[in-house]
């Protein structure tokens, strides 16, 4: 959730760039439009003081050619305005969706705050247990676990194949691969993601015997 966020924020600032970049160029027209028009004023006072009609009709040319780039210039500012209204409203939309987003992780936040504070007790025991478990084991596989752990962007280092795919990345896992794994002769890892691979009736063995002690 706090990774949408952020692409939602990220949306938001490129929506808020983009209407300031239009707010200026309509202020850079509105500009120019302001010049064509001190241009025209400069060229009628001009065309009263002409020695010769080619005179005047080279300024008329200059009169007609910048009411012309006014026009321009206004229909340039009428669609900036639009792409303007289009991206305010994308971005009112992108800010609700954002509002949205924050509410839903607070409560979620809310959530996992109590059950850290329920398990915490849980949580240290396991600590202790697992400190006790890496004793006895070979610290060869035990760095690969760690090193498995590390990598892993949810933190499960061993998975169990489901529906015939790795429950880490959930890539199919070819049926030969799967009886070696249910064969639990040796440590069998994932192809592509790098897991410990177990099948789903170790893991559930396990649970039961850990229910068991508690």
């Amino acid at each position: 959730m706090e990774d949408e966020i952020a692409g939602l924020e990220t949306r938001l600032k490129n929506y808020e760039k983009e209407v300031k970049e239009l707010q200026d160029i309509i202020n850079n027209k509105k500009n120019e439009i302001e010049e064509s028009k001190q241009l025209i004023e400069k060229y009628k006072k001009q065309q009263n003081n002409v020695r010769n009609n080619r005179e005047y009709e080279a300024l008329a040319k200059e009169i007609e050619f910048q009411t012309l780039e006014i026009e321009l210039r206004e229909k340039q500012i009428k669609e900036s305005k639009e792409q303007i209204d289009k991206r305010q409203k994308e971005l009112d939309e992108a800010q609700k969706e954002v509002d949205e987003r924050k509410s839903d992780l607070d409560e979620k936040k809310k959530e996992l705050d109590s059950i850290i504070e329920e398990t915490e007790k849980d949580e240290e025991q396991l600590k202790k247990k697992s400190e006790k478990i890496q004793e006895v084991i070979e610290p060869r596989l035990l760095n690969a676990y760690k090193r498995i752990r590390e990598n892993a962007r949810n933190g499960l280092a061993v998975v169990t194949v489901e529906r015939d795919a790795c429950g880490g990345c959930f890539n199919n896992i070819p049926p030969q691969r799967q009886l070696d794994i249910r064969s639990r002769k040796k440590i069998i890892v994932c192809e592509y993601c790098g897991r410990i691979l177990v099948d789903p009736d170790l893991a559930e063995e396990i649970s039961e015997k850990v229910k068991k002690k508690k």
